[in-house]
């Protein structure tokens, strides 16, 4: 019964990194980004972080967010205070899918001055999930 136990205990600990990197928003985007691009593999952390600073004119997403989306931002008009981006700082976020659409929506045309596509949303995710 002890060993049983212990087994189970071990595949229950193995099991939370997977459950704790699991997102159902990403994996929305994850399947949209294959009908985007047959080719498509999966997501990059490294691809997302350069979205994050990546300047179109005066602003990259690290203007109001900050150079780490651990920390508060400040909206550069409207000086409001944002609460960090990553996960890790704030559970709340990446959570709500209608919520993450509605952001993306208004920042990517804000920032980039165009939609973001599925492979781009899915990559910014991978970056603030990997903080």
């Amino acid at each position: 019964m002890k060993q049983t136990l212990k087994k189970m205990s071990w595949l229950v600990c193995l099991a939370l990194p997977l459950y704790a990197v699991a997102n159902p928003v990403q994996d929305s985007y994850r399947a949209a980004a294959k009908q985007e691009n047959p080719a498509f593999q999966d997501f990059s952390a490294t691809a997302g972080r350069r979205l994050y600073t990546t300047r179109v004119g005066e602003l990259a997403c690290a203007s109001c967010h900050t150079d780490s989306p651990m920390q508060e931002g400040k909206h550069v008009k409207t000086n409001k205070v944002i609460l960090p981006m990553a996960p890790a700082a704030n559970p709340k976020r990446l959570t709500d899918a209608a919520n993450v659409e509605k952001w993306f929506k208004r920042n990517c045309n804000d920032v980039l001055k165009r939609a973001c596509t599925a492979q781009e949303k899915g990559d910014f995710m991978a970056y603030l999930l990997s903080k």
